[in-house]
């Protein structure tokens, strides 16, 4: 990562705004940033309507001042394109390229991210202030890394507008080539939908029904598209005026709005903004998710580009974080796989939105718990320059497909609509992360053979090709339940589900039985364990569809439902290597640890793991982080066998650990190296 930025080390900074200050302001601000350590900073986000009073008239002097005097101090820029926010003047001369919603309603200016990613005279705009900048700085020595837009889709995922229709309809003939391809794979002949003119077709605005499933997953397709199109824009004039400097756009974390995986193929960068809630007890499973997905993208570091010091502004009730929570975080991050730890935002802004959002340098100043914290954290973070550019090996995946994602959770369309990927993700995830076990997250079609163990917690869509790379995975694999029920339009394979998934996992699924609200269904496994299942069960045979309804021999039933319309019946099953999973288990971690011991994977330390403790390693280093409120004792015989029986030395403060188990305060960590 250093590397990729031109700053050694690991980086440190945050979101700097000074054009929200005089000038005096900024000499103070590079004094206390040098003070804390911080050796790179993002400027100009939403400085748009700043560097471009005017129609190509461009008043870049503040900015040439801002970036020379960090550039003295030894700081380094992640400079933004400040597309983030058109300017008013762009607005009113051009009011089409406003968002307008599902219902029609035309957005007005006076927020952020105010624009229709369609919009011609938008994009154009966005590419004439990239190469603007580009020329201006691509010789400047405090340019390090390009930042494009700003958080795309945080508030504007999709635009209704007729310039999104007319683009929509130019996305659908690259994809269907013909009506009668559209068409087929809408099956417009439902609902009598049959379209005979490409003007016939519109974005599914609000309607008097549901909206035609397939029309909603092209939509959803196009959108992330539309968007990556704006950022790809920006990035072609930045490559060619300024080749050699990377660059990136902030992600926000597992988003549903955007496919990561093409998204991540566009940057040399992944960089991501994460905003873990204090008040949330699966904030840490949930951030640690998200980070390993980061990291996943391109298969190595990334950059925690912003995270909040304290509170943030926009929840409905926005709770500070207590004393050693912000460095925990932080050190999280690292551990998963960030070469950096960056914060939104240097200075707390004294008007707007963002007025009461945390910051590294507080309202109060430097007499403040929070500048104690900001500066305490710089030092750490030189403490741990050596882990920038080291990697994680991990022997389990879960698989995540954004086209299977945007079906699985298709309003009004489905058997129930309490599958929501995220959720179904977090329960085996959660279970892993317990046990200090290494997760990765990949594509169906990404090549798996470096795994053990892969776990697919739906795949709703499935094409057969993707069956194909699954059953040509020789470790331990499990797929989740409501998989292999559609093809790429969102058609249900022929004969049901699982669909091309079938002869790899030796099942049929005869019926889905969602179960209500409130409501569970008994499965006992083959040695007796008894486990709850709620949200989803299925009605599954393991026979090949003839009337005698003989189980296949070589199918082995793993558990079966007890109880009710489903008792006996299957309701999980292996063929070979790979599990099928009928049903949401409350508690995936009876199966889950039978099934790590197939696979032959422990946990990094080898032993289980106090609650709220987590265990990652991170090349040869391991972090240790309590999470909770009381002192936890991990024991590490492994690692003190690794130094010859000598206790290795904690990172964050020099020191020799005690001989024996590490003991962590609440909410402290350790990084040893082995």
């Amino acid at each position: 990562m250093g590397g990729l930025t031109r700053v050694p080390g690991l980086l440190f900074g945050g979101d700097y705004n000074p054009e929200q200050w005089p000038d005096e302001v900024w000499q103070e601000d590079v004094r206390l940033m040098a003070e804390a350590g911080v050796n790179l900073v993002t400027v100009a986000v939403f400085s748009w309507s700043r560097l471009e009073p005017f129609p190509g008239a461009y008043a870049f002097d503040w900015l040439d001042r801002v970036l020379d005097l960090l550039h003295a101090h030894g700081i380094a820029v992640d400079l933004a394109t400040a597309t983030a926010t058109p300017p008013p003047w762009l607005v009113r001369n051009h009011p089409g390229i406003q968002p307008v919603d599902a219902a029609g309603t035309r957005l007005e200016f006076g927020s952020r991210q105010g624009y229709c990613p369609s919009s011609p005279v938008f994009r154009a705009a966005t590419v004439r202030l990239a190469r603007a900048m580009a020329e201006r700085y691509r010789e400047h020595p405090a340019l390090a890394l390009w930042h494009i837009g700003n958080e795309y889709a945080d508030h504007t995922a999709e635009c209704f507008c007729e310039e999104s229709a007319r683009d929509f309809r130019r996305w659908l003939r690259h994809r269907h080539g013909t009506l009668a391809g559209l068409n087929s794979a809408w099956g417009t002949s439902c609902w009598g939908q049959h379209y005979t003119d490409w003007e016939q077709i519109e974005p599914p605005r609000k309607a008097p029904g549901p909206v035609n499933p397939t029309q909603l997953l092209d939509w959803r397709r196009f959108s992330s598209d539309a968007l990556l199109a704006c950022f790809e824009a920006e990035r072609e004039v930045l490559k060619e005026v300024t080749p050699d400097v990377p660059v990136t756009t902030n992600f926000m974390s597992v988003l549903r709005e955007l496919d990561y995986w093409k998204w991540a193929a566009a940057e040399d960068l992944v960089s991501d903004d994460a905003y873990p809630d204090p008040a949330d007890p699966r904030s840490p499973v949930k951030a640690a998710l998200g980070y390993d997905l980061m990291r996943s993208l391109k298969r190595g570091p990334w950059l925690l580009l912003e995270s909040a010091p304290s509170a943030v502004s926009w929840r409905p009730v926005n709770v500070p974080k207590d004393p050693g929570v912000m460095r925990l975080h932080s050190l999280q991050a690292l551990a998963h796989g960030s070469d950096g730890v960056m914060f939104f935002q240097w200075r707390q802004a004294r008007y707007g939105p963002e007025k009461f959002h945390s910051a590294m340098l507080p309202h109060g100043g430097t007499r403040t718990r929070q500048w104690r914290e900001t500066v305490a954290l710089g030092a750490d973070v030189r403490r741990l320059a050596e882990i920038a550019g080291s990697t994680t090996e991990a022997e389990v995946a879960l698989l995540l497909d954004w086209d299977s994602w945007w079906g699985l959770e298709a309003p009004e369309s489905m058997p129930s609509d309490r599958l929501r990927l995220h959720e179904l993700l977090l329960a085996w995830y959660a279970p892993l992360h317990a046990r200090g076990i290494a997760v990765d997250l990949a594509p169906p079609d990404r090549d798996l053979s470096s795994y053990r163990l892969v776990i697919a917690p739906n795949l709703y869509l499935c094409t057969a090709e993707r069956a194909a790379a699954l059953a040509a995975f020789r470790g331990q694999l499990v797929v989740g339940p409501f998989s292999g029920v559609v093809d790429a339009d969102d058609q249900v394979h022929e004969g049901g589900a699982p669909g091309p998934l079938r002869e790899l996992l030796g099942v049929r699924v005869e019926e889905w039985r969602p179960i209500p609200d409130g409501g569970s269904q008994e499965v006992v496994t083959a040695d007796g364990t008894r486990l709850r299942a709620r949200t989803w069960s299925e009605w599954l045979s393991t026979d090949d569809g003839d009337a005698d309804d003989t189980e296949t021999p070589d199918v082995e039933v793993l558990a079966r439902y007890s109880g009710g319309p489903l008792d006996g019946r299957p309701a999980a099953t292996r063929r070979g290597t790979a599990t099928y999973l009928s049903f949401l288990p409350e508690d995936p971690a009876p199966l889950l640890d039978r099934m790590l011991a197939a696979a032959g994977i422990t946990g990094v330390t080898g032993q289980g793991l106090p609650e709220g403790v987590e265990a990652c390693r991170r090349g040869p280093y391991l972090f240790l982080l309590n999470h909770g409120t009381e002192p936890a004792t991990v024991p590490l015989p492994a690692l003190a066998a690794a130094h010859g029986g000598t206790p290795p030395t904690d990172l964050l403060t020099g020191r020799p650990l005690p001989a024996g188990p590490v003991v962590l305060a609440p909410r402290d960590a350790v990084v040893l190296k082995s």
